[in-house]
């Protein structure tokens, strides 16, 4: 089982989701395809953010990276009695697993991709505000990140295809009008147009024209 929030405090709505044991943390793990959030140095739920693809990680906007610090806190059974936390973030394409760790533990590839952020206190606001939107499903989350993989192979196809129809046009353009400058005195050295120019079948008086 997955529970699904929604944050209101961007636009359009950000969606957050989080395992409801580690069990479900380590599928997320396997799967996932966003932001991962969790305390850092205590147990807690990773809480997982969904992008828009125009969106970067680094540049969450602050309201929402809050809404998603305030949940990771309250789904730890420490942090949530603690105040002055950290909790921290980074890719999903950023974490670690192997065989050593235990379920629903992981460490970073990257440490230069680890961000923190420092929880003074339980907003109970926020938590309240976000716990109201909370949905209980069961996901295939195997099969959607096959489809998300797919539509992302469409979409490069399709603008890969894009891209060759643009350079083929280009270069058609290109070859045209080095064509068109390579004979632009065709015209002027066909044979009519040299008879036309040439003394030797005028008339013998056309120089009077001149006098």
């Amino acid at each position: 089982m997955v529970y699904y929030f929604t944050s209101n405090t961007v636009s359009p709505a950000a969606f957050i989701y989080v395992g409801k044991d580690k069990v479900e943390n380590e599928e997320l793990i396997k799967y996932g395809l966003d932001e991962d959030f969790h305390v850092d140095n205590l147990s807690s739920a990773h809480i997982y953010l969904r992008l828009d693809e125009e969106e970067s990680w680094e540049s969450i906007p602050k309201p929402l990276l809050e809404d998603c610090a305030q949940l990771t806190k309250a789904n730890s059974i420490e942090g949530n009695k603690k105040d002055n936390i950290t909790v921290i973030y980074t890719p999903w394409s950023n974490l670690k697993k192997d065989g050593s760790m235990a379920t629903g533990q992981v460490g970073f590839k990257d440490q230069r991709k680890v961000k923190k952020i420092h929880v003074p206190q339980r907003e109970n606001p926020i938590v309240n505000r976000l716990n109201k939107t909370k949905v209980e499903k069961f996901p295939d989350l195997r099969q959607e990140k096959e489809n998300r993989q797919k539509e992302l192979r469409r979409r490069d196809k399709a603008a890969q295809l894009a891209r060759q129809k643009e350079e083929a046009k280009v270069a058609k353009e290109r070859k045209e009008k080095a064509w068109h400058r390579d004979h632009a005195y065709d015209d002027l050295l066909s044979e009519d147009a040299v008879a036309s120019s040439s003394n030797q079948d005028r008339d013998p008086d056309f120089l009077d024209d001149f006098m």
